[in-house]
């Protein structure tokens, strides 16, 4: 059998409005995490708020009479591999040129999480934060504290 040699790639520039238009199709909101979570709250009788705009950094299901904000974190937008195995960990999930750029960005994520579950436990709510990857993984889990954090 013979093998072909597979030409490498060279590195070229993606236009910036390529770009611009891959991040803005990233979606924000009612990932496939979230969505089961939330279809499984409901299925046990929960009922919830979604996004709720009025507090700081809208959580995606506040349980308002509870004071329970709920947040499902994607686990490269928000650092897992950053906050587990420090800058080493998160490059090794990183393959671009641009290497210093999307630390900086997910680090300042990350800050932006701890500020928010900051002030939202200072206003007197408990925050529970899930990875996606978790949720997915074992959502009986997040359900059996949400559950116990509600009664």
């Amino acid at each position: 059998m013979f093998w072909r040699s597979v030409p490498t790639r060279r590195y070229r520039p993606r236009d910036p409005k390529v770009t611009s238009t891959m991040m803005s199709a990233v979606k924000n909101k009612d990932g496939k995490a979230e969505l089961r979570l939330r279809k499984a709250l409901h299925a046990r009788g929960f009922r919830y708020r979604l996004h709720d705009r009025k507090l700081v950094g809208k959580p995606d299901i506040t349980f308002t009479r509870k004071r329970i904000a709920i947040f499902v974190d994607g686990d490269f937008w928000h650092g897992r591999a950053l906050i587990d195995e420090g800058v080493q960990g998160l490059l090794k999930g990183l393959r671009t040129r641009n290497s210093d750029w999307w630390i900086q960005k997910i680090t300042k994520t990350v800050e932006r999480d701890r500020m928010v579950t900051s002030q939202l436990e200072e206003d007197g709510w408990l925050v529970l934060r899930f990875w996606e990857s978790e949720l997915l993984a074992d959502l009986g889990a997040a359900l059996r504290r949400i559950e116990q954090s509600l009664r």
